[in-house]
């Protein structure tokens, strides 16, 4: 496969469990060598020194040691990066702070919580301030509040130009910060592009909110869409119906209006990137 990743972007690579996306990064980082082909990160073969030395990396699985305070953590791979020792201080002390941890540095490992742990995995990958971070499920053991933290954090470096590539199943984190992503299935790429390309042009269905005693609105809605679905939800209920061209939404509101329908709300909607990633790789054994 080839991609193609613009600098100071988010891109994140989806699918299902076994599909080859943690092999695929593993190859690009240079912890395991292709069977077949050959494989390059920013112009220089995967696994070389010159590779290595512009790209971090943040395993799906990892642990640093408990006893170990965040900065000794960060001391130890500043030496193993070779960061000239006259840098280390500093660059410790900025990613602590570009993570959130500028105050915590000093604490146990042992005492940091599920999602500070993620950040701290994150501040090693950025140490050695690289052009490219390799981040492999990078939210996928945390609850919402350290999903969000990860987000924010993302966006954040983004921000200031480091290029991400997400590798993650978790279509709704995905969607929220990518810029491009690509679909993989059973080791091949069978989508790429812009997360906007993928959602241009899906639309596929409109709601129509009206109250739930309006019989004579809903009643005329089905009968120009017959496919109609009806949801009722305490004093109001939302018809959802197909539409086919860009005709059928003011076609839906004239009838609902010319029956003395009151409508409170009308919503056009698209598939969501769950739906292409099922009608994609839905099937795949």
């Amino acid at each position: 496969m080839t991609l193609s990743v613009p600098g100071g972007s988010i891109f994140g690579l989806l699918g299902r469990n076994g599909s080859g996306k943690s092999t695929l990064v593993r190859t690009l980082v240079g912890l395991i060598r292709p069977t077949r082909g050959r494989a390059s990160v920013l112009g220089y073969p995967a696994g070389s020194v010159a590779a290595r030395r512009q790209i971090g990396f943040l395993p799906e699985v990892f642990r640093h040691p408990d006893w170990a305070t965040g900065v000794e953590v960060l001391t130890l791979h500043a030496s193993l990066a070779e960061l000239p020792e006259a840098r280390r201080r500093a660059r410790i002390a900025t990613v602590l702070d570009l993570v959130g941890l500028n105050s915590e540095g000093h604490r146990r490992v042992s005492g940091y919580s599920k999602g500070m742990q993620q950040r701290l995995g994150i501040a090693v990958a950025l140490l050695a301030d690289p052009r490219l971070v390799f981040l492999d499920e990078p939210t996928s053991a945390l609850d919402p509040v350290g999903r969000r933290e990860v987000r924010e954090l993302l966006v954040r470096l983004r921000q200031n130009g480091t290029t991400i590539f997400l590798n993650s199943h978790l279509l709704g984190e995905v969607e929220m910060v990518c810029d491009r992503v690509g679909i993989l299935r059973q080791g091949r790429l069978v989508a790429t592009g812009g997360l906007a390309d993928l959602l241009e042009g899906t639309a596929e269905r409109a709601t129509i909110l009206l109250r739930s005693d309006d019989t004579a609105g809903g009643m005329a809605l089905t009968s120009v869409f017959p496919d109609t679905v009806q949801h009722i939800g305490g004093d109001f209920m939302r018809l959802v119906f197909p539409i086919r061209s860009h005709e059928d939404v003011p076609r839906a509101v004239q009838a609902v209006v010319t029956a003395g329908g009151r409508i409170y709300a009308v919503e056009r909607q698209g598939q969501s990137l769950e739906e292409i990633f099922l009608s994609l790789v839905g099937g795949e054994s």
